[in-house]
């Protein structure tokens, strides 16, 4: 199984860090909210290293497979 990057958009409050910190793996919706668009944008460190700085903590990982 492998793990795949998700935003909970209950959760987020927008503030942008997700997108600025990794623009290859997350971007906006059309709400406005976080969302992951390429969950292969980036390697697995670099996404935990940006869910680490989610002010909110609503990036998780979900098992894929």
């Amino acid at each position: 199984m492998s793990k795949v990057a998700r935003v909970n958009k209950d959760v987020c409050i927008s503030c942008g860090v997700c997108v600025d910190m990794l623009p290859t793996v997350f971007r906006f919706d059309a709400d406005n909210l976080a969302e992951v668009y390429d969950p292969n944008g980036a390697d697995e460190a670099a996404i935990q290293e940006t869910m680490g700085l989610c002010p909110v903590s609503c990036i998780v990982w979900d098992e894929e497979g």
